[in-house]
């Protein structure tokens, strides 16, 4: 099930008590920094396991039920609590979680991840951290917090409140690193890292530096993850293009790379990652989210 937070695929070994989300938008002044809030809820008979595919956003998980998951990069496996955040990654990241759990995601842009947790953004990028250890004793007030809340639309205007002063408290990327960043978001990855260097005043080396400590990846990385991210909306929207029409929009070579580049990033060609999107969207209609 790919559940729009943090690309997240789940493999629902129940499919009639399977995982059920609620999504919101947060407030407009956070959106140059949390790109989407979401309640989940999962009662299921096994554990549940899934992948994230590579992506451009930082995802933080608050968990309910202080339960315990397994991550597993590059078969390095890691035990972190529930609640934890995992960083950038560009490759396809396998878990297993609980079979039962309750919880909220965040999902933050480089540059509010930055601002929010204000340590070099490289030591997140490919891993999965405790919460804790990044929001120290803010942690545990903010689950319970949200825990205690009534309901989900009380809990996403909980965040709206707080997460404003904490990431004003923060650092704020360098203007060459926000001016690239800007400008790779805006053109979809479809621009050089010469093309950005000269752009934004700097020598290459001196961007990619910064990069690594601000946002997590090479810009020629976060270029190649951005190409991927916008190839995938097309390819799971209503109306989606045929796979060849998606590799010549986004800048692919043929459709060949696009088929290439899909199975390195999310573990699938573009016709699976369309089909289990397709069955993401009929399991949610079939769940609802009254009952999260």
């Amino acid at each position: 099930m790919v559940n729009g937070i943090g690309g997240v695929i789940l493999e629902c070994p129940d499919p009639g008590s399977g995982p059920r989300m609620v999504a919101a938008r947060p407030a407009p002044v956070l959106r140059p920094y949390v790109a989407g809030y979401a309640g989940l809820r999962v009662d299921a008979a096994r554990p549940l396991r899934g992948r994230a595919v590579a992506t451009c956003r930082v995802t933080l998980f608050l968990d309910f039920a202080a339960s315990v998951r397994l991550v597993a990069a590059e078969d390095r496996p890691l035990r972190v609590q529930a609640s934890h955040v995992t960083g950038l990654h560009d490759r396809p990241v396998l878990f297993e979680q609980r079979s039962h759990h309750r919880g909220m995601a965040v999902e933050l842009t480089p540059t509010g991840a930055y601002a929010l947790f204000g340590v070099p953004m490289r030591e997140l990028s490919n891993t999965t951290v405790d919460l804790a250890d990044l929001l120290g004793s803010r942690a545990e007030p903010l689950t319970e917090r949200l825990r205690a809340a009534p309901d989900w639309a009380t809990r996403f205007e909980l965040l709206d409140r707080l997460l404003p002063a904490w990431l004003c408290a923060g650092p704020e990327p360098a203007p060459t690193v926000l001016r690239a960043w800007r400008l790779l978001r805006r053109t979809g990855g479809a621009v050089s890292v010469a093309t950005m260097a000269e752009e934004t005043g700097v020598t290459r080396r001196c961007l990619e530096m910064r990069f690594a400590e601000q946002i997590g990846l090479p810009p020629k990385t976060i270029a190649r993850l951005l190409r991927f991210e916008r190839a995938a909306r097309l390819l799971t929207a209503s109306a989606s293009p045929a796979p060849a029409q998606v590799a010549a929009v986004c800048g692919y070579a043929d459709q060949a790379h696009l088929s290439r580049e899909f199975r390195r990033l999310a573990g699938r060609t573009p016709t699976g990652l369309r089909a289990e999107h397709a069955a993401a969207i009929t399991l949610r209609r079939s769940h609802g989210a009254s009952d999260l």
